[in-house]
This record gives structure tokens, C-alpha cells and sequence, in this order.
């Protein structure tokens, strides 16, 4: 439903009050639930989203992604509150009362505020219903709440697989760490700049290198970001790169390339990178980010599949960062436990296991493969990897050490791989999920 479609059904002044960011969050909802699109993809394209005054706008997003992120404790919720076993319809009236429910007891949104505004959305025959359901939520429900387990909030196929690897008490911190708002991370092109950006853009140094501030605000309006200073990264992604140790005058290939933080890291790090991906839309936009850097006189950029692609020549250094159910990324990106299924995983691993064994064949003697994913589940991660070297014996390990990753020794297993997770590092905001294995070709 389109926001002018939704202000039909309300005779008031919708832009009023604080009404507006409300319908646009329930719209926000609607796409990402309904319509299976992700929210970065909508928040890009929507108008009336991008009209929102700036503050309207990050209300408005943070209520959509507060509710996808607690939909099932929310909906669990509402059904206690109307005393029944089946979900409210219409649709529309699910996520009004969704929204209410967001900012009574995840946001902090004054009780009478969440239960007036959300009164009000509603459709005339309606209001009845949603003010007894709202009060009594504000009266009971968070009494209520202290019963329920964040687990609610992560669909059982993919919490099934948490406990298996991680145990009950893994997946369950996992799911609570991954319910939280991540900070903005961001990469230095310049490492003798890192502390003048530090203060410049209010952020702290992580012992890995990156910065980090709250998130709030307009990247594109942050100082150093169209001067091409640095870009954002968070400081889990930004690790892998550095375990190539020195790369510059090198060639270096990443086989899949997008969004390109990982092929800027290695142009800014002086190296030579043939960044390859099969999206050409995606491509476009590493180009525009290289470009604004000014890092694209470096890397010679591919559109093809890395599965099959083969350059000229074997390198010395191949990075994998294999597509991937991305589940690590949840904090950020909370529509993802929506939109992903456990048949795209069975999909996904197909293809991670094609491109290890093209990047296999890329790799020269004595040549270093790096594979890493932002999946927390350890088929897309560490069997993948156990797999891929029982049937390749020309590959070991070479084992990272916590020195290379800012000290973290908690995130090295047994192998010598680096599996971070969402609740690691939690005293400084938090990480996201990551895993990291470092391979040489003998």
C-alpha cells in the first residue's frame, strides 16, 4: 500500500503529529514482509520515505527495523493482548498494531504517544479494537515480556542450526546480540590518518584498526566522505584483507567483489586488484565508490561469474568473499530474517563450494586463498573450508593469529580459522558475525 493509498483511509492530516513516519514505517514493513524486497533496496527507492525530514527519516527507519528485528516477540504479544490464537486482519492492521507495540516496549516512545498516534491511524470501525488492544498492552505487557526468549525472533530452521553449532546458550546469545542496533564502522584509505579522522568524525579507534561511531545521520554528509577519505566497513569485514600481510605492487584478485570495501582496502593498500563480479549493477556501484576514493586507476574491474571465470595468469593472492546467507549482518540489515530461507542456504552452499574450487585453480603455487562469509551457520563457514581441503590436498591451513586481528584470541578456533560473533567484543558495541579462513596452495 502506497503511503498516499493509506492516508486515504484516515480523514486527518497525515504529515501532522507525527503520523506520517508511522505510515511510512508501516509501509517499510509491508514491502519487506510482503513484497520480499530488503530494506536498503526500499529505503534507496522509496520517495516518501526520502521527503521525511531528516529526523522523520530515522524514525521512521528505526521503527521499521526495530520491528523486523522483534517480530516475533511482537506478534506473540498482540495475540496475548486480544486473548486469541489467530493474527488480526486485515494485513494493514497487523502492522499498525506491530508499530504500537515497537514503540511501547522497544522504543522510547512515551506510552500514551505509542497508544494515541497508533489510535489514530487506525480506521474508524477499528479504533475500539486497537485502543483495548493497545492499553492493554501498556498495562500488562511487560510483565509479559520478562517470559519471553529472544529466540522467538529467529526462525527455527536457522536457530535449529545455531544450537547444533554453537549450543543452546551459543545460539541464544547469538540471538540476543544480533537484536541490537550495530555502530557505524568505518575504514581509513589513509593509516597515517586514522586518528585525525578519529576526532574529526567523534569516533574511537578499535584495536583492529577501524573506526567506530554511533549510527544516526547521513553518511554522504559526514565530513571526509565525498573527498573520498574513507568509506564505511564494518570492522569484521575489514579484517580479512589485512591477513594478506603486505600487498603492495602486488596482484591481487577478488573474486567477488561487491559492495567493495575489501577491493578498496587492497587498492588503498597499494595493491594491483582484478575485482570480479557477475552483478553489473552491483559492479557499477564498486566503480562509483573506487572512483570517489579515487582507487580505480588500481583495479581493473570484471563483470563474470567468479565460478568460472579464469584470468590470464595464476596469482599470488585470491579473495573469496563468498555470497552467503549473511545472517552475521543481522544488526544491520534485520529484514534478513524475513527474507531468507533455508533452501537459499542449500543454494548458497552449492555455490560456495563452485567458486572454492575455480578459486582453487586461480591461486599459484605457494599462492595464499583467503574465503570468508558473514554467515554465522558453519556449513557456509568452517565444514565448507574442511571439505574443500579433504578434497584438495595441494591446500593447508595457515593458521591466523590474534596479533593480525587486533588482539581478539577469543575468535581462533582449534584450526586456526577466525569465527567472530555478534555478541564478541560487546563492550565496544558488538561485531558482526564473520568467518575467516587463511588457505596456501603448496
Amino acid at each position: 500500500m502506497t503511503l498516499s493509498a493509506v492516508q486515504k483511509d484516515n480523514p486527518l492530516d497525515a504529515v501532522s503529529d507525527g503520523l506520517q513516519p508511522r505510515l511510512i514505517a508501516m509501509h517499510l514493513i509491508d514491502q519487506v514482509l510482503q513484497k520480499k524486497r530488503a530494506l536498503d533496496e526500499v529505503l534507496q527507492n522509496d520517495p516518501d520515505y526520502k521527503s521525511l525530514p531528516d529526523r522523520d527519516r530515522g524514525f521512521a527507519r528505526m521503527l521499521a527495523a526495530t520491528t523486523l528485528r522483534r517480530t516475533g516477540q511482537i506478534d506473540a504479544l498482540i495475540l496475548q493482548a486480544m486473548d486469541q490464537g489467530e493474527i488480526p486482519r486485515p494485513q494493514r492492521l497487523h502492522d499498525l498494531l506491530r508499530i504500537g507495540c515497537t514503540q511501547i516496549f522497544f522504543m522510547d516512545v512515551p506510552d500514551h504517544a505509542a497508544v494515541d498516534t497508533t489510535v489514530r491511524l487506525a480506521r474508524e470501525k477499528q479504533r475500539g479494537f486497537v485502543n483495548a488492544v493497545m492499553r492493554r498492552m501498556t498495562a500488562e505487557g511487560r510483565e509479559w515480556i520478562k517470559g519471553q526468549s529472544e529466540a522467538l525472533n529467529i526462525p527455527e530452521w536457522l536457530y535449529d542450526q545455531w544450537v547444533n553449532d554453537y549450543g543452546e546458550d551459543g545460539a541464544l546469545a547469538i540471538a540476543r546480540a544480533s537484536l541490537s542496533e550495530a555502530s557505524l564502522d568505518i575504514t581509513v584509505k589513509r593509516e597515517d590518518e586514522i586518528m585525525i579522522w578519529a576526532g574529526t568524525l567523534d569516533a574511537v579507534k578499535l584495536p583492529s584498526g577501524s573506526l567506530r561511531r554511533p549510527s544516526g545521520g547521513r553518511i554522504e554528509d559526514m565530513k571526509g566522505f565525498e573527498q573520498g577519505a574513507w568509506w564505511v566497513q564494518d570492522a569484521s569485514a575489514a579484517l580479512p584483507v589485512r591477513l594478506f600481510g603486505n600487498v603492495s605492487g602486488k596482484n591481487v584478485i577478488d573474486l567477488c567483489c561487491a559492495p567493495g570495501g575489501k577491493t578498496a582496502q587492497l587498492a588503498a593498500a597499494g595493491a594491483f586488484v582484478t575485482a570480479v563480479d557477475r552483478s553489473a549493477a552491483r559492479m557499477r556501484k564498486v566503480y562509483q565508490n573506487l572512483e570517489r576514493l579515487g582507487l580505480g586507476e588500481q583495479v581493473e574491474t570484471v563483470i563474470s561469474d567468479g565460478s568460472i571465470w579464469q584470468p590470464k595468469e595464476a596469482s599470488q593472492f585470491v579473495l573469496l568473499d563468498a555470497p552467503c546467507t549473511a545472517t552475521g549482518t543481522i544488526r544491520r540489515h534485520p529484514d534478513i530474517l524475513h527474507l531468507k530461507e533455508e533452501n537459499d542456504q542449500m543454494r548458497l552452499i552449492d555455490i560456495q563450494a563452485r567458486l572454492l574450487r575455480n578459486a582453487a585453480q586461480i591461486v599459484a603455487p605457494g599462492g595464499i586463498l583467503i574465503y570468508c562469509t558473514c554467515s554465522l551457520q558453519k556449513e557456509e563457514s568452517e565444514r565448507q573450508i574442511l571439505q574443500f581441503l579433504s578434497d584438495n590436498g595441494d591446500f593447508d591451513i595457515v593458521p591466523i593469529n590474534s596479533g593480525e586481528i587486533g588482539g581478539a584470541k577469543d575468535v581462533i578456533d582449534e584450526n586456526g580459522f577466525a569465527r567472530i560473533l555478534p555478541f564478541h567484543m560487546a563492550a565496544r558495541g558488538g561485531m558482526d558475525g564473520f568467518f575467516i579462513a587463511r588457505l596456501r596452495k603448496l
